[in-house]
């Protein structure tokens, strides 16, 4: 993807910032971000490139979005990605996932800026009888207001892609992982245990098992399917198998060097993490690899390398 003039939402952000290091290469890009989950540290170093502008504003300010102007490609990854919050707050899924989404197709509408990248979420499938899941499999039944968000995201970029001729993929995401996360298993084991290096709570009850996929074979993934595709669709992005709970928590504890950490299950509603927790997911990505897509690392790969580049990074903050 080049000479092509770019908007990424949700650019601080953990997916935005990675998207961003990659698209300024060969790109005029825009990143905005109303800067609500995180600070601009992530975005800072590209402040002097004269590829890439940042604006702080909100995807629900159509004055903000109006003043923007035209672009080749939007990528679409503001979100409110707290997944466990979302029982004690579903209002805000709608407002930030739904609303906002909705939000950026009328800006796109507006403005002429016919294409979309859109981040979406294996939670639309809720809890799928059919492992691994493919593109196809349906009726979806989210088990929590985030899946049911990036569904209602998901069924707007569909409508706008038909009414005005919008080219969208809509790319449901596995569990992400790697450099610049602020959150997650990974994150929430390394801070734990920084507080308490001989035991360790883990949520649920550690049978809890999902794909991983590192954060720079997602975003490569989303910009060469979207090149490849020529009309709007939805495709998976995911690792082929799935890597336990506590085979993320072992990977923790190896890399930090600690030994003999007692592992604590919480066991939670029926033994997941949280109220909304899809205890096992693992994504089909025939389609994907059908598009001549590889993955450079596997689940477990995906996340020894997260947990090495979130330990360092950690590390040089304090």
């Amino acid at each position: 993807m080049k000479n092509k003039k770019i908007l990424i939402t949700g650019a601080a952000g953990f997916i935005g910032s990675n998207m961003s290091e990659l698209l300024v290469r060969d790109n005029e890009v825009v990143g905005i971000d109303n800067l609500s989950n995180v600070d601009d540290r992530f975005v800072k170093s590209l402040s002097h490139n004269r590829n890439f502008t940042f604006k702080k504003g909100d995807i629900n300010d159509p004055e903000f979005m109006k003043e923007l102007g035209s672009f080749d490609l939007v990528v679409h990854l503001a979100a409110n990605s707290d997944v466990k919050g979302g029982s004690s707050d579903p209002l805000l899924d709608f407002r930030v996932n739904a609303q906002g989404t909705l939000g950026v197709l009328e800006f796109m509408r507006q403005t002429d800026s016919s294409q979309m990248a859109f981040a979406s979420s294996s939670t639309v499938y809720g809890e799928a009888a059919q492992l691994p899941t493919p593109e196809s499999y349906g009726p979806y039944l989210p088990i929590s207001s985030y899946g049911a968000s990036k569904m209602a995201g998901e069924g707007f970029i569909s409508a706008y892609s038909h009414y005005y001729g919008f080219r969208s993929t809509m790319f449901r995401f596995a569990n992400i992982v790697g450099k610049n996360s602020t959150h997650g298993v990974i994150f929430d084991f390394i801070h734990k245990l920084k507080k308490d290096s001989v035991s360790l709570e883990i949520l649920g009850d550690g049978t809890q098992r999902k794909s991983y996929m590192h954060v720079t074979d997602c975003i490569g993934a989303i910009l060469f399917v979207h090149e490849k595709l020529r009309k709007t669709d939805i495709i998976n992005l995911g690792n082929i198998g799935t890597t336990q709970v506590t085979r993320i928590a072992d990977s923790v504890t190896r890399a930090m060097h600690l030994e003999n950490v007692k592992y604590h299950f919480t066991g939670g509603f029926e033994g997941r993490g949280w109220k909304g927790d899809v205890k096992v997911a693992e994504l089909s990505i025939d389609k994907l690899s059908s598009l001549g897509w590889k993955n450079n690392l596997g689940s477990d790969a995906a996340v020894d390398k997260a947990v090495s580049e979130t330990i360092t990074q950690l590390t040089s903050s304090t």
